[in-house]
């Protein structure tokens, strides 16, 4: 597993396959046009198709309830193809082994899980014996842009969704968002001090005062002191520091299919666009843009890994947690009862120092709450994606849309 930074990427075209002797074609099949439509060179391409075939070949014939997600993750210059597998059996007893060169189970392409992991730019898996199998592999283009993107690390929060049985679209999303910049205002000269040089004469700096509402000043460059900022650039797919903060939002659209769907894609589209800085602020936003339509229920996470705290607000019926990596306890964080877009009602914050090593969990009732960390060992020792796949496999009911978001770094 890479390093874990802030930078956060987005995701979009998910598929979604289930197991089917169709599987390994279809999938590749999918697989090619998504690689061709975000501009991978048609080496890279094929490296694409190739690794897919492979893994759901594994996943057709010794998977149990197998399924395939393919799905294009973006920064806010490149793209990538990227598919996880799950599965609920058999696993495997010794996963070094089965890395190895030479080791293919019979039926398969042959290239092995090992070329699989080589030809990915990042690559992770957990297996247990009898419990099943999780695989996620993301692959840029082989271009300057595209290497970048490899070396930036791998995102510190990362979520996958999945339509209720009988549904092609799903009405659970979440996204999240680097935390704008904040920059110091130019210091006030005090009363009786002689502005710096080359700085502009306001009346307020004549009379000693603030300035007025309003006002704009314009002091020469060497009169500002510079001014580091307080967090990330808001451009998604930005790779500021590991300690930077960031807002998570997740959204389960009231209902099921497209109306739902919608509602969870407006919710998405308002928390990309908000400027707001704090949970609450960013649910009224959400609220804003919701009315008039289905609704849903919304939470929002602030956290700032440099400090660790967790700032949450939450308005309807997601499980929100944070796990302790230590001992797997969670700590559940409650929501107010209402309806975002519809019944919004007053909305309080609520902070929480986070644990040294800690997740934060937020997922819809399309996955039981009743999961423990315990029971799923190495769930935080895996990429944010690979931990949100697995809880989907072990909490996720099939009676209803589905979608876990995870948040891990090096708080």
């Amino acid at each position: 597993m890479g390093p874990l930074n802030t930078c956060l990427f987005e995701c979009e075209d998910s598929a979604w396959f289930r197991h089917a002797d169709s599987l390994p074609a279809a999938a590749r099949s999918t697989a090619g046009e998504l690689a061709r439509r975000i501009g991978l060179l048609p080496d890279r391409a094929a490296e694409v198709g190739l690794a897919v075939s492979e893994a759901a070949t594994n996943l057709r014939r010794h998977a149990v309830d197998g399924a395939l997600l393919l799905r294009v993750v973006r920064t806010d210059t490149e793209a990538a193809v990227e598919f996880l597998t799950v599965d609920s059996g058999p696993g495997m007893p010794d996963v070094p082994v089965a890395m190895s060169d030479g080791y293919s189970s019979g039926g398969t392409l042959g290239i092995g899980l090992g070329a699989i992991a080589r030809l990915a730019d990042a690559f992770d898996i957990h297996s247990l014996p009898d419990r099943g199998t999780v695989l996620t592999a993301r692959f840029w283009n082989r271009t300057p842009g595209g290497r970048r993107a490899a070396a930036a690390g791998e995102p510190v929060a990362a979520g996958i969704t999945r339509p209720m049985s009988g549904q092609d679209v799903c009405g659970d999303a979440w996204a999240a968002r680097a935390v704008a910049p904040v920059t110091a205002p130019a210091p006030q000269p005090r009363p009786g001090e002689r502005p710096a040089p080359g700085a502009r004469l306001d009346w307020s700096t004549l009379a000693g005062r603030g300035p007025r509402p309003g006002a704009t000043t314009a002091p020469a460059a060497s009169a500002l002191p510079r001014t580091a900022p307080t967090g990330p650039s808001p451009a998604p797919g930005s790779a500021p520091g590991a300690g930077d903060p960031f807002l998570l939002m997740f959204c389960d659209g009231l209902g099921h299919g497209p109306l739902a769907f919608r509602a969870a894609a407006d919710a998405v589209t308002a928390f990309r666009a908000s400027s707001a800085r704090t949970p609450e602020a960013v649910l009224a936003d959400i609220h804003r843009a919701l009315r008039g339509g289905r609704g849903g229920a919304v939470a929002v996470a602030l956290v700032e890994p440099a400090v660790r705290r967790l700032s949450f607000c939450g308005v309807g019926n997601v499980s929100t947690f944070v796990v302790d990596a230590a001992t797997g306890a969670r700590r559940a964080l409650p929501s107010t009862p209402g309806i975002v877009g519809h019944q919004l009602p007053s909305l309080h914050g609520i902070r929480y120092d986070l644990p040294p090593g800690s997740a934060v969990v937020l997922h819809s009732d399309g996955l039981t709450a009743r999961w423990q960390a315990p029971a799923v060992p190495g769930l935080l020792s895996h990429l944010p994606a690979t931990a949100a796949a697995l809880l989907l496999r072990e909490a996720g009911v099939r009676r209803d849309d589905a979608g876990v978001v995870v948040a891990k770094g090096s708080w």
